[in-house]
């Protein structure tokens, strides 16, 4: 069951982050700039994260196994839209953001939830919960630390064009995998749907992430911007706090914010995200623009990162049975944050290509140390009948930290305020990495194991 699942948060996490090295070959082709491009992605991962809570709320109403297929269907519809732009019609970077942007965001949407969702229902224990884990945030760690070297390669050889239609074919594969799986849950398709409280939330979202994206350009439409998301994300809570009192399901419950141990938890990923796609997007950029590196001699350097990943994420089990889940976060924090040090302080000291592999392995090797153990507690803390919502509300402040790491790291390398764009990108990051130490650091002891038994009693209460 692990290995379709696994492989559809593969793909997902790969598209956000072989776009990085493709970037000078992908404006020259569309005859557009690289914050053109930067736009695609950020609007890629927001895409995911303004939908990802309708998404889940969809796996209850269609059920769990029909909305992954429909998700990876749309998905590889758009990834083989994205790869035509540009050869039909002068518009090619509208074509890939409707194709890769849309398309694909939707897709990862439909596609993300019933992923932890099916995991979290299969596994009651923490120890196997966190294999389980293990197994789909390693693949999703892979694929954003594999998809620089990946996409390079293929963009070097064949064309960054192919790499979509590689995408289109692992997802027919996942799809037909996918085939052989059973939904442990009856969908209910007279559950109500928050239609309003879905679009408040995503607009909200929108608005905050494009404004971050005039930063150093435009200071009025920032301020705009992220006032007019922050009134629709305050309409959007004053909704659902009303349908509640109304006895309505309204799109997210408001409980879900009532458990200390999930709300740190969601802290941690939203900035382990951030930092992981912002990391990536600010070094490929600097490689390329700064450096004049191809494609593929960009995705060889990340092969450092993509190292530290496998080996973390190989030892998940066993760190699960002798760590509390908290340690690994606050490690995997602190390892982190030192792997981003030493891309500052090697790369800044030295012109060789050496200068950037102990930095980028000591990054892979803190984010897989982190990744599962958020993932892992902030699922456990809730029954399984609240796993549709819990998972849609994780994977969607997993996906805002990703399109804002891409958006704050864009917006500092594009900005006339700065001159040292690729240390002041990092040292933002760091900074942000500390911001999600602290939050570690306050992490309830033994919280996981409160909440992987509640969820163990719920699991034998339902059979």
């Amino acid at each position: 069951m692990l290995i379709p699942l696994a492989l559809t948060q593969f793909v997902a996490s790969y598209a956000g982050s072989n776009m990085n090295v493709a970037i000078n070959n992908i404006s020259k082709d569309l005859n557009t700039t690289v914050q053109g491009v930067q736009t695609a992605i950020t609007l890629f991962l927001l895409c995911m994260a303004a939908l990802m809570i309708p998404g889940s709320k969809l796996t209850d109403i269609w059920g769990r196994k029909r909305c992954l297929i429909a998700g990876l269907t749309i998905y590889g519809a758009g990834a083989v839209i994205a790869s035509l732009a540009g050869t039909f019609t002068t518009h090619g970077l509208w074509v890939l953001i409707v194709g890769y942007s849309g398309f694909e965001g939707v897709g990862s949407a439909l596609m993300i939830p019933p992923i932890y969702i099916l995991a979290t229902i299969a596994f009651s224990d923490v120890q196997s919960r966190a294999r389980a884990f293990g197994a789909i945030s390693g693949a999703g760690g892979i694929g954003a630390a594999t998809g620089p070297l990946i996409g390079g390669l293929i963009t070097t050889t064949i064309s960054w064009r192919a790499s979509f239609l590689l995408q289109a074919l692992i997802v027919a594969a996942i799809v037909f995998l996918t085939l052989r799986l059973t939904d442990p849950l009856a969908p209910d398709p007279d559950r109500p749907f928050d239609v309003l409280g879905a679009v408040l939330s995503a607009v909200g979202m929108f608005f905050i992430v494009i404004g971050i994206l005039q930063a150093g350009s435009n200071g009025l439409l920032l301020v705009v911007f992220i006032v007019l998301g922050v009134l629709f994300l305050l309409w959007f809570f004053l909704h659902i706090r009303s349908m509640t009192r109304a006895g309505k399901e309204p799109l997210l419950s408001l409980s879900l914010f009532r458990s200390r141990i999930s709300n740190l938890g969601l802290v941690t990923q939203n900035i382990q995200w951030l930092i992981m796609m912002g990391s990536t997007f600010t070094v490929s950029v600097y490689l390329q623009t700064v450096r004049h590196f191809s494609a593929i001699k960009t995705g060889v350097v990340f092969t450092a990162a993509t190292v530290g990943v496998l080996l973390s994420s190989a030892v998940q089990e066993r760190l699960a049975k002798r760590y509390p889940q908290r340690t690994l976060i606050r490690a995997g924090f602190v390892i982190t944050i030192a792997g981003l040090g030493l891309l500052i302080g090697l790369v800044n000291h030295s012109d060789e290509v050496w200068a950037f592999l102990p930095g980028l392995f000591a990054f892979g090797i803190g984010v897989g140390t982190m990744l599962t153990p958020s993932v892992n507690i902030v699922q456990s803390a809730f029954p399984e009948e609240r796993q549709g919502e819990i998972s849609g509300l994780s994977r969607s402040v997993s996906n805002l930290g990703s399109s804002l790491g891409t958006a704050i790291a864009g917006t500092i390398l594009v900005s006339q305020l700065v001159t040292r764009h690729y240390v002041a990108a990092t040292i933002v990051l760091a900074g942000f990495g500390l911001v999600g130490l602290v939050a570690a650091i306050v992490l309830p002891a033994g919280g996981e194991k409160q909440a992987g038994g509640a969820a163990l009693r719920a699991r034998a209460r339902s059979t």
